[in-house]
């Protein structure tokens, strides 16, 4: 019987190809392109993605608590860097098999843990948006299917207001959908390709 962990599980999964896919197709010449996130660059947020797929492995793993495992580094060759990051969190999610296996996550919040289908849900929403920030980045398409950012919209509504995990909401623009009302909660500005075309 399919569980709720096992759907966001797989949701996550198709999430991460996706940013995996939109990450491959980048180049060294597109490193330092500006990224929709404020003062980074193309290295720089494939850092930060490198590191949280790294620091939720180790709260999967039991060890999220550990600095060590958050902390963004530096790599030679980025793109692999983030390759073999997202084959780590994904080794480490398919291992997960209880719905309320505590994950200690400290860049969520301090003093708690979160059961382990809350926590991939984090990572799945996280990696929809970071995904789509490689497209905007790189002038390309963001191909999500209509179902993954369905799954991702009631995760993305559940982020309190003010939540330091991302930028500031953003107003919506009129008649947005459903990956427009994603982006603009989490801070994002949508681009002209991202809205629903009006007939």
């Amino acid at each position: 019987m399919r569980t709720d962990l096992d759907r966001v599980l797989d949701l996550d999964a198709r999430a991460v190809r996706l940013s995996a896919e939109l990450v491959r197709a980048s180049t060294v010449a597109d490193l330092r392109r500006p990224t929709p996130c404020a003062g980074w660059d193309l290295t720089d947020l494939l850092a930060h993605m490198t590191a949280q797929h790294r620091g939720f492995a180790a709260a999967a793993r039991g060890a999220g608590g550990d600095p060590a495992a958050w902390a963004v580094i530096g790599a030679a060759d980025p793109m692999a860097a983030y390759e073999a990051a997202a084959a780590d969190v994904g080794a480490a999610f398919a291992a997960v098999s209880d719905a309320e296996q505590p994950f200690t996550l400290p860049e969520f919040a301090t003093g708690i843990s979160f059961p382990a289908a809350r926590a991939v849900g984090f990572h799945f929403l996280d990696y929809v948006v970071h995904a789509w920030d490689v497209a905007a980045t790189l002038g390309v398409p963001f191909t999500a299917a209509p179902d993954l950012l369905e799954e991702a919209l009631p995760h993305a509504l559940a982020v309190p207001a003010g939540s330091t995990a991302f930028a500031p909401e953003q107003p919506a623009p009129p008649g947005a959908g459903t990956l427009a009302r994603i982006l603009t909660r989490l801070g994002r500005t949508p681009r002209a390709a991202d809205l629903p075309r009006v007939p």
